[in-house]
């Protein structure tokens, strides 16, 4: 699909970690983060805290996955690079960064 969008994310734990992942919806799948269904594992271990950023993939899934794949073999300070200047992740114009409507609970 032409149209076709995906989100690619990274959350923010209360073990002080960052979780990524991709999903086509990013307000239901971060709910199933906090609420600890779906697959995750390691989200129903170490809660989200909230989503540190996220990114609106227009293209295929594979992109995107690609995307991921890419955060997730980053250093911490790579993630945090990317998380204070999400337009540094990536050149590419299938890749912006992304708005989620999603009321996320800041920490204190």
């Amino acid at each position: 699909m032409a149209d076709q969008c995906y989100w690619v994310y990274i959350l923010h734990c209360e073990n002080d970690t960052y979780y990524t992942g991709y999903t086509n919806d990013i307000n239901k799948r971060y709910q199933s983060h906090l609420d600890g269904t779906g697959r995750c594992k390691y989200t129903r271990s170490f809660k989200p805290l909230r989503i540190a950023q996220c990114w609106k993939i227009n293209g295929d899934k594979a992109f995107s996955m690609k995307i991921e794949r890419m955060i997730k073999k980053s250093s911490r300070a790579e993630k945090e690079k990317y998380i204070a200047n999400p337009e540094s992740l990536s050149s590419d114009p299938r890749v912006t960064k992304g708005v989620a409507t999603y009321l996320c609970p800041i920490p204190v």
